[in-house]
């Protein structure tokens, strides 16, 4: 099995607003019973029992509320959870945001740093997706990590339920065993929804989940010669320089590396996809058994409840969702979505979530 686990906490909460916001992303939110986006991420990389290390790569401004997550995860969890947890976890808080490229480099170099004496091979999970169930997930690793030992970029493909426009999509080419795994014939960016339909018709377009494995040594020859720009700015870690480690609240951290400041003073902000996936000649796709929902909607993110939380009245009204800090009632209205978080509220008629990230640029601009 995958060795480490990569878990990209960053995010700047515009689609889950008022209840997520650049301060408190998605991945802090709560789900039905109290654990959030990141939390669950966490229990799911622990479950496929990596040998090494479980890194959570966010912003410096993040730390806190991480850290305050993982430590109270780690007090209501059971062993032997909980052990590897403590043993084992490391948040890493980026100087700077440069999307996802170059924490998955990061990621690398600290791991063959602390951990010289053995072969890296690692899964790149996201902090704000829900995955079910943990077996079939557990499943799926087992055969990405096979192709990811032979010098594989192997990618999560996840099959289309409906022509969605806000996904990437990985067009499979030949089949490469009899348990799933195809290769990828090409990437297709977020489609417009003629497209999205027709690469639905075809049958052979599937969802990129944005999850990844990889051995550290061949992520970084194929980024050297897929974005040499990335691995070039990276040459600081070449130099006898030690990351600084050590706790907050309670959680290990990366508290100071001099290379790192440097590579990410260089560096260009590029995503996984376009630095290595679209561009390297060794992909290859797992189809997923599991359940995947990026949840980037309040639409979503209604189906992760069975019923309203909090306190809340409906007087001859239905088919309403609210997810407030306060008692919201709601009267003689049908299909709404009412959000009342942080100071701010969001009054959205269902099925109109994509209008909330130009709501929220509109009130930036008021203010």
């Amino acid at each position: 099995m995958f060795t480490d686990v990569v878990i990209l906490a960053g995010g700047f909460g515009e689609r889950l607003w008022p209840a997520s916001r650049p301060g408190y992303p998605k991945q802090f939110l709560s789900l039905e019973g109290g654990i959030s986006f990141l939390q669950s991420s966490v229990l799911r990389a622990a479950a496929i029992e990596p040998s090494g290390k479980i890194l959570i790569i966010t912003r410096t401004d993040l730390l806190e509320i991480a850290a305050d997550q993982c430590r109270a995860l780690i007090e209501q969890t059971d062993d032997p959870i909980k052990t590897k947890l403590k043993n084992d976890l490391y948040i890493i808080p980026e100087p700077c945001p440069r999307h996802t490229a170059a924490p998955a480099l990061l990621a690398c170099f600290f791991l063959e740093t602390i951990q010289p004496e053995i072969k890296h091979l690692l899964l790149i999970l996201t902090s704000d997706h829900v995955i079910t169930p943990t077996e079939a997930f557990i499943h799926d690793c087992a055969a990405a990590c096979e192709y990811a030992q032979k010098n594989f970029f192997v990618c999560f493909a996840i099959p289309p339920s409906e022509p969605a426009t806000g996904f990437g999509y990985i067009k499979a080419g030949s089949q490469l065993n009899q348990n799933g795994v195809f290769s990828i014939a090409s990437f297709k960016e977020k489609p417009d929804t003629e497209t999205a339909c027709e690469y639905l018709s075809q049958g052979n377009y599937w969802w990129n989940s944005g999850m990844f494995g990889f051995t550290a040594d061949f992520f970084k020859r194929e980024l050297e010669q897929c974005t040499p720009e990335i691995h070039h700015a990276f040459e600081s870690f070449q130099m006898p320089d030690s990351p600084v480690t050590g706790y907050f609240n309670g959680i290990k951290y990366l508290e100071h590396w001099k290379a790192m400041e440097s590579a990410y003073a260089a560096t260009p902000a590029i995503s996984l996809d376009t630095a290595v996936a679209e561009k390297t000649k060794s992909a290859c796709a797992v189809k997923a058994t599991f359940s995947w929902d990026d949840v980037g909607s309040w639409d979503a993110f209604e189906k992760l409840f069975s019923e309203n939380p909090g306190q809340t009245a409906l007087v001859n009204s239905k088919n309403c969702f609210i997810y407030s800090d306060i008692p919201v009632a709601i009267c003689g209205v049908d299909d709404l979505v009412v959000v009342i978080k942080n100071g701010n509220a969001l009054v959205m008629k269902k099925g109109s979530s994509t209008l909330v990230r130009e709501a929220v640029h509109k009130l930036k601009k008021q203010d």
